[in-house]
């Protein structure tokens, strides 16, 4: 899949976050339960899904005709990059079939001690043609991944970093701000929970906007109903 054909494909549309992490509902160690959202989501309209691990974006390739954005979370204490820290996960995406690959690049101390834009470099020597999409939380985060190479700059992150601490839900104002600091198409993710909030990020210029937590996440969306009644 080439990247023109993922820019045409993505363009103004929903992609949906499948995901579910040990300890929910929803997490089977078997696998098998993100396709079926994946299937849903496509059923739906969605032009993409973003997916955690390389097995579920093995299952969901070969359930969906819909691009696939693949990360794998894992934690290297003390280190707080998790999406993506290493070639280790890089490689075993694109083993998976990942159409494009998704890494933190925010200015957080790294276990490779590489910065962003030398393991954009790292990703690119061995992996020339591969799309990547950065997860970012401010400004000049998005900024400097998107002058190191990427394809993708995400507000993922925002509000979930100390350097992003207080973020408004969701960051309008940062998703803006990259649309007109940057030509790399800007994807709107990051404490979405309605349609309206995702119309307004692709008024305000994003490329495209992922959702998850409203839509794949029964406990999180419970939750915010029980919430509403205290």
């Amino acid at each position: 899949m080439t990247i023109p054909f993922l820019v045409d494909g993505l363009r103004g549309g929903l992609v949906v976050s499948c995901q579910a992490l040990p300890g929910e509902p929803l997490f089977i160690a078997e696998g098998g339960v993100m396709p079926l959202l994946a299937a849903a989501a496509e059923q739906g309209g969605a032009v993409g899904i973003r997916c955690n691990s390389a097995r579920d974006v093995r299952e969901v390739k070969a359930s969906v005709g819909l691009p696939v954005i693949g990360l794998i979370k894992k934690q290297y204490p003390p280190y707080e990059p998790y999406i993506t820290a290493t070639m280790a996960e890089v490689e075993a995406l694109v083993a998976a079939g990942a159409d494009i690959v998704a890494l933190d690049c925010t200015h957080r101390e790294r276990v490779d001690g590489l910065s962003p834009a030398g393991f954009i470099a790292q990703i690119r020597t061995e992996h020339p043609g591969l799309a990547l999409m950065a997860d970012i939380a401010t400004l000049d985060e998005g900024l400097a991944a998107a002058e190191a190479g990427v394809d993708f700059v995400g507000t993922t992150l925002s509000g979930y970093t100390p350097q992003s601490q207080g973020a408004p839900a969701p960051n309008f104002g940062l998703g803006e701000q990259l649309v007109v600091g940057t030509a790399v198409p800007v994807i709107a993710e990051g404490r979405i929970r309605t349609p309206q909030q995702a119309r307004q990020m692709l008024d305000l210029g994003a490329f495209c906007v992922v959702v998850g937590g409203a839509i794949t996440r029964p406990l999180e969306i419970t939750a915010d109903f029980v919430k509403a009644f205290a």
